[in-house]
């Protein structure tokens, strides 16, 4: 409710403006005419500068701002023309027609705006690609460009100043001034979007991007690669990809479709594309790249399956006991690459129709960064992941633990003074079920809450101030690698240009300073300190090398947390009897089960902290194989392995299609009819060779 009375609060005020505006130019009244209008468009200003979402729903509510500027300019001339005591309708006639002027100026400079951005919104998108030879260039001041609304508010502040003026010391020169001045910054505006249209200044073509595309294709000569496609909370699912796909034999390229995903890639060396246009997805088949793999299921993943020269396959995004780690789509794609013997079993199991040849295991090659369990707690805390998925599309209770446990679960671990949490829910908490997200805030405030508690009890147990002043280095350090800093008015072509090749050993330099930045991190903060993990560092694999326990869910972090060997427990919040949970779900049959309300948490921890009570040790290290395959080869070699033989499928194919297509020629020659070739045109038969004439002849 006071989140709906924020975001209400200045468009109320508006509002407001306009109808005391209306009142003081009616009785009239400077004082309240000059108010009104200050507050209105101040208030209109905090609006385009704090609140761009609201500005958008009043303008589809036909309140648009240059409805609202006008409106507001108009009131201030009916004002005027009230306060005259003679009849001035000539005079400001005058000054309304150069308002009018200002708009039309406007108008102008926003339809250049328009072209000026068509002109820079190219075909593809690329990233550590040399994309000089497309002529790019600084955007304009984003003022000209993407900010109408601002733009009107900024460049009529003279003219409403004027306007004010006139009313407070009765001088029309004023408000003519204001007037011209808003008219020459228009013009302004006009001028430097019009020079951004000259040839010399203007990126190329549409063709001459993608002619530009089909060369560089052909000097890279990409062989593997990675398709991705989704929306804007989804780009975690293709990151955990990034490194495998990096160290994969060959030259490896990312293809994406959505222009905004450029940006959610995580930093890397690899060759980014982005084809918006299935039809410029196309232009694929004739490059060199054999393989690509599919971290998960979209709409437009259909569309480059059509691609006969490509060979791909699907390695999801993480692997579970949910339905969603065997969905029927599968079946599309030329591979199925999972973990281990379980994956397979649960696909012969759901019968989707993925052939059990079709599929090939690797393990997971992104686990090699996690440390094998070394023991028992060492220290005076246990530190606690809890790690809870999401809630799902299909409403399954079961899904997720925040709805029905995730408070108790936190509450009783909270209560152990022995117990140090770090909380990590999934990025899309909340995403479809409004419960799950005031459960995860709920969560979080229990958290803040604790951790206040426990800063006054240990007052002086905090690490020295150079810890904080290490981190801070790492972090500038970390991100002057990692991320590019762009202008505000940056756009996609400029980013393209500053975006190129990367030096030369970034991404050895890169993994460097995630090291450290991630050991920086934990000694930042007290060994008693609660924690609350949603940024995208420390990822979970962080979380999981300083973690002595894991609670999650049914989903693909019990899996891959099982890579530590580490204690685990599954929260059950299906309605199951704890033996069918455990029988559904093979991937709970090494860890504790939890009950919504947690009771059994005393009992889990006593196991955590004193390794002999623990009854799954024996059957995590055989889970571990069941779900992740064996340790050698190692999973690294294994996906390596499966991308070279994928490869030599798609070249084998291509052999097969050429021959295919020289064998089809003199058929398809023969097949024609006489009447047929008397239509050939005498160009096409000067074109053939002598001996494709003397065959015709024959």
């Amino acid at each position: 409710m006071r989140a709906a009375a924020v975001r209400l609060f200045l468009p109320t005020v508006i509002a407001l403006s306009f109808a005391a505006q209306a009142a003081g130019a009616l009785l009239p009244s400077v004082p309240l005419l000059v108010a009104s209008t200050a507050v209105g468009l101040a208030a209109d200003l905090a609006l385009h500068r704090w609140q761009r979402g609201m500005a958008t729903t009043l303008g589809k509510l036909h309140a648009t701002v240059t409805v609202r500027q006008a409106v507001r300019d108009l009131l201030l001339v009916t004002g005027l023309i009230r306060i005259e005591d003679q009849d001035y309708e000539t005079k400001y006639m005058a000054l309304a027609c150069g308002l009018l002027i200002f708009y039309a100026l406007h108008f102008a400079s926003q339809a250049l705006a328009i072209v000026v951005r068509r002109s820079r919104t190219l075909p593809i998108l690329t990233r550590n690609i040399d994309a000089s030879p497309l002529r790019l260039s600084p955007a304009p001041p984003a003022l000209l460009m993407r900010r109408s609304g601002q733009r009107l508010l900024v460049f009529g502040l003279p003219a409403t100043a004027g306007l004010l003026v006139a009313a407070i010391a009765d001088s029309g020169w004023a408000a003519a001034a204001g007037i011209g001045l808003s008219a020459v910054l228009a013009l302004a505006a006009i001028a430097v979007l019009a020079a951004r249209l000259r040839s010399s200044r203007k990126p190329v073509t549409s063709e001459e991007a993608l002619e530009w595309f089909e060369s560089w294709l052909a000097e890279y000569q990409p062989t593997v690669g990675m398709y991705f496609s989704g929306g804007t909370s989804s780009a975690y699912q293709a990151n955990m990809w990034l490194e495998p796909l990096a160290r994969l034999e060959g030259r490896p390229l990312i293809v994406l479709r959505e222009r905004f995903m450029m940006r959610k890639i995580a930093s890397t060396d690899i060759p980014i594309v982005c084809l918006p246009k299935v039809a410029d997805v196309m232009r694929l088949e004739q490059s060199t790249l054999k393989m690509l793999i599919h971290p998960s299921n979209s709409g437009k993943t259909s569309q480059v399956l059509r691609i006969p020269t490509i060979k791909h396959a699907f390695v999801n995004h993480g692997e579970s006991d949910k339905l969603s780690s065997c969905n029927p789509y599968a079946k599309a794609y030329d591979e199925v690459w999972v973990a281990g013997p379980a994956a397979r079993e649960r696909y012969a199991l759901a019968s989707v129709g993925v052939d059990d040849k079709d599929i090939v295991e690797i393990g997971r090659p992104q686990l090699d960064v996690i440390k094998p369990y070394a023991g028992a707690p060492t220290g005076s805390y246990t530190t606690v992941l809890y790690a809870p998925t999401w809630e799902g599309w299909d409403g399954n209770p079961g899904n997720t633990s925040v709805i029905e446990a995730g408070e108790n679960i936190v509450r009783s671990l909270l209560a152990d003074p022995g117990v140090r949490l770090l909380y990590k829910p999934h990025p899309l908490t909340g995403s479809v079920e409004p419960r799950a997200g005031a459960a995860n805030l709920r969560i979080q405030e229990m958290i803040r809450a604790a951790v206040a508690t426990r800063a006054a009890e240990h007052a002086n147990e905090r690490p020295a101030a150079s810890a904080a002043a290490e981190l801070e280095r790492r972090t500038a350090e970390l991100d002057r690698l990692t991320t590019s800093s762009f202008r505000d008015s940056a756009d996609d072509a400029e980013r393209m240009l500053l975006q190129a090749v990367p030096e030369t050993g970034r991404a050895a330099a890169v993994a460097a300073a995630t090291a450290a930045w991630e050991t920086a991190y934990w000694d930042s903060f007290p060994a008693w300190e609660h924690l609350i993990v949603t940024d995208a560092r420390p990822n979970v694999y962080a979380c999981f090398n300083v973690a002595d326990l894991l609670i999650s869910d049914v989903s693909s972090v019990i899996s891959d947390y099982l890579a530590s060997g580490k204690p685990y427990a599954v929260t059950n919040t299906s309605g199951l009897p704890e033996r069918d949970f455990r029988t559904t779900f093979p991937t709970v049959r090494a860890g504790a089960v939890l009950t919504p309300d947690a009771s059994g948490m005393p009992a889990l921890l006593e196991s955590v902290r004193n390794p002999e009570n623990d009854p799954y040790a024996a059957a995590r290290t055989e889970l571990k194989e069941h779900l992740l395959g064996p340790s050698d080869p190692p999973s690294v070699v294994r996906f390596n392995d499966a991308s070279r033989a994928l490869c030599a499928k798609a070249e084998e194919h291509r052999a097969g299609m050429a021959v295919r297509a020289l064998m089809a020629i003199p058929s398809q020659r023969d097949a024609e009819s006489p009447g047929q070739r008397g239509a050939e045109t005498p160009g096409q038969r000067d074109a053939e060779s002598p001996a494709d004439n003397e065959h015709v002849k024959g």
